[in-house]
């Protein structure tokens, strides 16, 4: 009988060290996903054309141009080992990083950067930024040369100091370089084959996209991450963009650990989550703009009386308070509250001032015609501030009536200018001058720009950094004048995320980085 009993035993301890082998190895072979919740789908893979801040969030995972942004706003190279500029302003010399490949194993060189523009400036691409180096809202980039396999060299028609700010904003999707196989042999996209720390893997339209890590990835030799440069080695193998539409379903799957990251969490959900054992919030301000748009040739709208009084009705600091549950500070500028040029001058905006309101729409004639404001609820700051200023507006005999569309519908309407107003929100830009560039421009050549002033224009093609700050406080000081639109706030980004996700962190530009991040276990 005790033999028997202690061969069963010897035979159960032998199971279970195999079971609890095979576990181990299972566990070990099993690849390490980090899960992100997305409010919506992405729009495209290809960098910088029909794109949103989702869109841009995912795909510049995937490729990386020759400059992008370090974390304290200003440009320093990624794909470029060195930048030279030549006195006159006008040549850029691009140095490339040697041992760079791309996701299908080619070597970075010289004349992919090259086939690369020529794919951005052809007019077919459709390309979001394509005015920036044609010569109608920047430089015109008039020649793009390879003297040598790892040198290129771009020649402009005339000195831009926005140039490499352009170049690395994430809605030109970084200008990131491409391997020519990311198009088909008659130009359509494809996919993209980037130089990124993570490859394009599974695409579940409406569900998730799944990305690779690029075992091949070449990082920079800088320790940390910075910005969008930086050491950005992939530390997992897998990153997931699960699609979660309705905010109350995302946040449940958080709890559940359905989901990782909640990458922009409102700030009544942070005050929560922050309090639920097993969750870490990141907190940072950023750059974006948020506030209302005014179509200036609209028949109604065209009365900058009218539009200032809509500016004069709001409560700002009880609408800020209210939109972001305490966390910023009201903002009428263009200039970002945590820029080095946002000074006393910046400060200066509008104040709420029911009486001198309602005088001005007097003056104009005004007698209760609807003005329809589009909004939408994807994004809940949007939809607030809409509602907000819809109330406050009342007051001062304003009929502003919502409606509310699809996100891709708005985006829709305000890229080919056919609106009266709207609830809307700039992605963040990190130089102000980029900043008053998003907003400002000739709408018969780009429609989708608010403030059409040549002054303006003209003024911000200064080149000189000395005057940069004088600059600034005369655009300010323009555009409150003229109020093509109401900047109200620039907010905050919140990331909700479980505590094995380690080296996450929110900051100014908002969107999720998972390089550099990694999953751990927990006791």
């Amino acid at each position: 009988m005790h033999s028997i009993v202690k061969t069963a035993l010897s035979v159960s301890v032998q199971a279970l060290s195999l079971y609890a082998l095979a576990t181990t190895a299972q566990a070990a072979e099993s690849p390490s996903v980090i899960k992100v919740g997305l409010n919506a789908d992405i729009r495209s893979t290809e960098p910088g054309v029909n794109r949103d801040e989702n869109t841009d969030a995912v795909v510049m995972h995937m490729v990386e141009g020759l400059v992008a942004y370090r974390e304290d706003a200003s440009v320093g190279p990624l794909l470029a080992k060195s930048i030279d500029l030549s006195p006159d302003g006008m040549t850029y010399t691009f140095a490339l990083r040697d041992g760079v490949r791309f996701q299908n194993g080619a070597s970075l060189t010289a004349a992919d950067v090259k086939w690369t523009w020529q794919h951005y400036l052809n007019p077919k691409t459709q390309w979001r930024c394509l005015p920036e180096f044609d010569g109608r809202g920047g430089a015109k980039v008039v020649d793009i040369t390879t003297p040598d396999p790892h040198t290129v060299v771009f020649q402009l028609d005339q000195p831009n100091g926005l140039f490499l700010a352009s170049m690395a904003r994430p809605d030109c999707g970084g200008s990131g370089i491409l391997h020519p196989d990311s198009v088909a042999a008659d130009g359509t996209w494809k996919a993209p084959i980037g130089t990124g720390p993570f490859q394009l893997g599974d695409w579940q339209r409406g569900q998730y996209v799944e990305l690779n890590r690029f075992a091949g990835y070449s990082a920079r030799s800088e320790a940390t991450v910075d910005g969008y440069t930086g050491n950005k080695q992939p530390l997992v193998d897998k990153v997931r963009f699960v699609v979660i539409p309705d905010v109350a379903s995302a946040k449940a799957a958080l709890l559940a650990k359905g989901v990782d990251l909640l990458p922009d969490v409102t700030a009544l959900d942070a005050e929560e989550l922050k309090a639920t054992p097993g969750l870490n919030i990141s907190v940072s301000p950023i750059m974006a703009i948020c506030g209302l748009l005014f179509q200036t040739r609209d028949p109604l709208l065209q009365d900058v009386r009218i539009r200032r009084a809509i500016a004069l009705s709001m409560d700002y600091v009880q609408m800020v308070a209210a939109l972001s549950n305490g966390l910023s500070t009201p903002n009428n500028s263009a200039i970002p509250q945590t820029s080095p040029y946002y000074d006393e001058v910046a400060r200066k905006g509008y104040t709420y001032d029911l009486d001198k309101a309602r005088a001005l729409l007097g003056e104009a004639g005004y007698h209760g015609q609807p003005i329809k404001m589009l909004v939408n609820k994807r994004y809940q700051q949007m939809f607030d501030m809409g509602v907000l200023t819809q109330a406050m507006a009342q007051a001062a005999g304003l009929n502003i009536q919502m409606e509310t569309l699809e996100w891709g519908t708005q985006l829709e309407r305000y890229q080919s200018g056919n609106y009266q107003m709207m609830s809307f929100s700039y992605s963040p830009r990190f130089d102000p001058a980029l900043s008053f560039d998003t907003v400002m421009g000739d709408k018969d050549k780009e429609p989708r720009k608010v403030w059409d002033n040549p002054q303006a224009q003209a003024m911000l093609r200064e080149t000189d950094t000395a005057r940069r700050q004088k600059l600034f406080d005369a655009l300010h000081a323009m555009m409150i004048e003229e109020v093509p639109m109401v900047i109200i706030y620039n907010g905050t980004t919140i990331g909700a995320y479980q505590q094995r996700l380690e080296g996450y962190r929110s900051w100014p530009i908002a969107k999720p980085r998972l390089w550099g991040v990694q999953l751990v276990s927990q006791p």
